[in-house]
């Protein structure tokens, strides 16, 4: 009932007693009501913002090895939301979160590895990492293997691949990749120069 409420689905939308159900179901110990919790805490949904007890309660839920709350304690972590951030402990969350299938993480953990953070850097394993993402056709996860590609992060560098890579995103919606087409378009890189395409991925970029 809490999620109806929280949709708008069968019931006028009404944040605030779809809190309060997700509160009360919460305290029975249900691992997806105490997520609801943890999310509304930290968007302001039906209570005030709350940004130490919304960690409080995916907290809970990523100790009951709830990927999507590992997930997020870990950016909690990385970005010392509600608590003092710790890279280690955010990388510890992240790897939690990926051994249980979470694509997000995978190319979250990915950025880990490729940028040393909490970790010795490893672009064998943040390759890997994105191109799983990437398979799983996670937005982000498609661009940062384009990245690896182009600039040769943990394989061999393969402009045509990059382009490849950056089209599919761009075409998803990335800002970034349709930059990084744009880009290739203009100088040549990875595909026949075209002006004219350039201008119309630089113009897409710029409108979001």
């Amino acid at each position: 009932l809490g999620y109806f409420n929280y949709n708008g689905i069968e019931t006028n939308e009404n944040n605030e007693k779809a809190f309060n159900l997700f509160l009360n179901a919460s305290a029975k110990y249900h691992t997806l009501a105490q997520y609801f919790v943890a999310y509304c805490y930290q968007n302001g949904f039906g209570t005030i913002k709350n940004d130490k007890l919304a960690f409080k309660y995916f907290e809970k839920v990523a100790d009951k090895n709830y990927a999507m709350g590992q997930l997020e304690v870990g950016y909690f972590y990385d970005n010392g939301i509600g608590i003092k951030k710790d890279l280690k402990k955010a990388f510890i969350w992240f790897e939690k979160a990926v051994n249980n299938g979470n694509i997000m993480a995978k190319c979250n953990l990915g950025l880990y590895y490729k940028n040393g953070k909490g970790i010795e850097k490893n672009y064998n394993k943040a390759f890997e990492l994105f191109k799983q993402s990437a398979e799983e056709d996670y937005l982000y996860g498609i661009t940062m293997l384009a990245y690896c590609y182009s600039y040769g992060i943990g394989t061999k560098p393969n402009k045509q691949k990059a382009f490849e890579l950056y089209e599919k995103s761009a075409n998803l919606g990335s800002k970034v990749a349709q930059y990084n087409v744009a880009n290739m378009y203009e100088f040549g890189d990875g595909i026949i120069k075209d002006i004219d395409k350039s201008i119309y991925w630089y113009e897409k970029s710029s409108k979001q």
